[in-house]
């Protein structure tokens, strides 16, 4: 039997065909969710996993496969379709699952033979056993896997052209943010997987750098803490070899053992959703979290340093809170914490987050002619209407964002601070600089935007949300995890990866 698992592209995103750039090997993210699904594949099944990031490969010259599976991000979506089309017309059953399948049934279960909606882990075998009898069924449900009993991905299946491995360790999130999809497809509860049976995966990658998708590596607890900790030692005794990097929030650095143990174990940099500079703000997009009484940023971000990490902050524009200035205005907070690097995005209703049940009830939704539109809900576009921006005002913050915090002076003060602190001055240097180098890229695709979708914009924000007509309904919940990539920096229109449930 043959088993053909597709991860698809995205025909505005051009910073992962490697082809342009030997850079795009730093921001390209394996499709780990399709790693995972051919760990729990029987070997009598011959794999074959197609990521059309490294480029679109010629499927009518490929052997024709039993079944095709699909995964894909909101931003994927429009791809998907294409590509399933192709093969139902070949009369080759597609399947397909992930956040956009799960959040957007009635959308997707039109377009391919069958759906999984949740986790996959679960229900995966009965899949394949259905397709072997003939007997594929329209919908399988997984819901929430046994994550202890997680087999490991196949890290064997993909070719060597990416410079960073990956690998998942936690699943869930209690924090359960406006703009977040985690909390409700994974669930509240962090669930941790056996520590040994993650160093045992960890050996498996062969590149020396790897990803840690874990949407919050370290958790909100003492108890999730104490974990982390133990994975850092039994990482830091197995002497792995690997560098890696990961997504924390900012409780990291109140734990000084926990810092020196993940240092230890080979850490290299962690990026944190910082969001917004205000604290009204962050009640808006309700992360609470991050308004503890008397948090330190600056000491916070300082404590990381100190350690050898280099720190990447993620900011968002567009919140009902932002007025005009706002750009200006995150790029000094980013300034005054120390953060290395920065990624500002725009507030993106991702279809059934809280913030798109808002954004839809109110007729916000600036760019909806789903399905074609999914591939500007990248994070990269402003895609909705603003409250107190408009259209070329949003665009205007993000810029300044961008030129304030890369002018050169300030990437010569980090990088002269970063080399003092002998803590990721290349890094932090090549960053900056591809970052600074990417705005005029940004510019060129914000003016396409505009040419393509801007006259659906009204100059009043307040006067297009009565006059915009009604959005599709469609009941979806997109991923919403963060770009640890950023760490490197990353060149044209991103996607937003985390590590894509399964």
């Amino acid at each position: 039997m043959q088993l053909l698992l597709i991860n698809p592209s995205n025909p505005l995103v051009s910073i992962v065909n490697l082809g342009e750039s030997r850079w795009n090997q730093y921001r390209v993210w394996q499709p780990l969710s399709l790693m995972a699904l051919a760990g729990l594949t029987p070997p009598d099944w011959e794999i074959t996993i197609v990521d059309e990031n490294l480029g679109v490969p010629d499927y009518a010259a490929m052997p024709r496969p039993d079944l095709v599976g699909i995964t894909a991000f909101t931003s994927q979506a429009g791809r998907a379709y294409i590509v399933a089309a192709h093969f139902r017309r070949l009369g080759v059953p597609v399947v397909m699952g992930g956040i956009h399948a799960t959040m957007c049934l009635d959308e997707v279960i039109d377009r391919v033979d069958s759906v999984v909606t949740g986790e996959a882990e679960g229900i995966w075998a009965q899949v394949l056993e259905d397709v072997r009898q003939g007997r594929l069924q329209r919908r399988y449900e997984g819901g929430l896997a046994c994550i202890e009993e997680m087999r490991p991905a196949r890290h064997n299946l993909l070719p060597p052209r990416y410079a960073f491995g990956a690998i998942q360790t936690t699943r869930g999130c209690p924090l359960n943010c406006s703009f977040c999809s985690v909390t409700l497809f994974n669930g509240a509860s962090y669930r941790q997987r056996p520590v040994a049976d993650v160093v045992r995966e960890f050996q498996l990658i062969p590149q020396k750098r790897v990803l840690l998708v874990d949407d919050n590596l370290v958790g909100t607890r003492s108890d999730h803490m104490a974990r982390a900790k133990d994975l850092f030692r039994a990482m830091a005794a197995a002497n792995l070899g690997k560098q890696w990097i990961g997504q924390v929030t900012i409780n990291f650095a109140d734990d000084e053992e926990l810092l020196t143990l993940a240092a230890r174990s080979g850490c290299k940099g962690v990026f944190i959703g910082f969001e917004t500079p205000s604290a009204e703000g962050l009640c808006e997009l309700g992360k609470k979290f991050n308004l503890v009484r008397g948090r330190d940023f600056r000491a916070s971000v300082a404590r990381i340093h100190r350690h050898g990490m280099v720190v990447v902050g993620s900011f968002i524009i567009g919140l009902d809170a932002d007025q005009p200035g706002i750009g200006g205005r995150i790029a000094e907070t980013a300034t005054r914490y120390g953060v290395d690097n920065i990624n500002a995005l725009f507030l993106t209703p991702l279809p059934g987050t809280q913030l798109w049940d808002k954004m839809a009830g109110e007729k916000r939704l600036a760019v909806n002619d789903f399905p074609q539109d999914w591939q500007y809900y990248t994070l990269t576009y402003p895609v909705a209407h603003y409250l107190h921006l408009s259209l070329d005002q949003v665009i205007a913050e993000m810029d300044s964002c961008g030129r304030k915090f890369y002018s050169i002076p300030r990437i010569l003060r980090r990088a002269g601070i970063s080399l003092w602190q002998r803590r990721g001055f290349l890094i932090s240097l090549v960053a900056s600089l591809s970052y600074r180098s990417n705005l005029r890229v940004d510019r060129h695709a914000y003016a396409e935007f505009k040419r393509a979708r801007g006259s659906r914009y009204e100059s009043s924000p307040a006067d297009s949300r009565r006059r915009l007509t009604t959005p599709v309904p469609v009941d979806n919940k997109a991923s919403a995890g963060l770009l640890a990539q950023d760490i490197l920096g990353p060149v044209g229109e991103e996607i937003r990866p985390q590590g894509e449930p399964t």
